[in-house]
């Protein structure tokens, strides 16, 4: 009679390639976002204001976050007539071109 058949001998067998300790399979790596050549200079604000922001980026009763900018999304909310706050548009048109204040929470992220 013959050996018993196992099911690994209907597989052919693939060794796998070793990683980086440092790495983990299936984490997720952001991707570095480009600081801005000379950036502007902070004030005791702009931490109350970032952390406005990101408030407004998880209240998803103004739609998605992803894929558009901050002010993109405050207008589409307004025009869907879902009254976004206004202080956090004042705040975007006051910071405009900062990467900071223009993306989402989320931006570093891939989609």
């Amino acid at each position: 009679m013959g050996r018993k058949r196992l099911i690994t001998d209907s597989f052919q067998v693939v060794k796998k390639q070793q990683q980086a300790p440092d790495t983990k399979e299936g984490s997720l790596q952001p991707e570095a976002v480009p600081a801005p050549a000379d950036p502007p200079a902070s004030s005791s604000l702009e931490p109350d204001q970032l952390e406005m922001l990101r408030q407004f980026d998880l209240h998803w009763e103004y739609g998605p976050c992803t894929g558009i900018t901050r002010l993109q999304r405050w207008e589409r909310a307004e025009s869907l007539g879902l009254n976004p706050p206004v202080v956090v548009r004042e705040t975007l048109l006051e910071h405009e071109g900062d990467p900071s204040f223009m993306y989402c929470l989320w931006h570093a992220y891939p989609l």
